[in-house]
């Protein structure tokens, strides 16, 4: 059998109509044992993170309460934030305490600074 060169097969194929180019695809996948079908998996990958949520979240402070010194002092321990920063934010409600976070740690978060008094979404 003589050996093609890429460019007689390629030269094939575009000459080639649409029946012989199916008729060689199903030849190919019955001699090598492959197929031209695409993956499932691929296809199903992005409904998966769809029905899991997002992976990345923001905590917002939406108010303080009557316990606004326990608020402050847990925003600077959460942010690192001096005392002054950290009032800065709750003062000026609502304001993002961290964005772009985990879903998990945001819970977390939104728990401690629940428990010491204050209001919180997630967004």
């Amino acid at each position: 059998m003589a050996k093609l060169s890429h460019d007689d097969i390629l030269v094939y194929l575009e000459e080639a109509s649409i029946l012989e180019l199916n008729d060689l695809v199903k030849a190919i996948e019955e001699k090598f044992g492959v197929t031209a079908a695409a993956p499932v998996a691929v296809a199903a990958a992005p409904a998966e993170e769809v029905a899991q949520g997002p992976t990345s979240v923001s905590v917002i402070l939406t108010g303080f309460g009557e316990a606004k010194t326990a608020v402050i002092k847990v925003v600077k321990e959460i942010t690192g934030l001096g005392l002054v920063e950290s009032k800065g934010l709750v003062d000026k409600c609502p304001s993002p305490i961290k964005e772009n976070i985990p879903t998990e740690e945001a819970e977390t978060i939104k728990k401690k600074l629940m428990d010491a008094g204050a209001t919180v979404d997630i967004k």
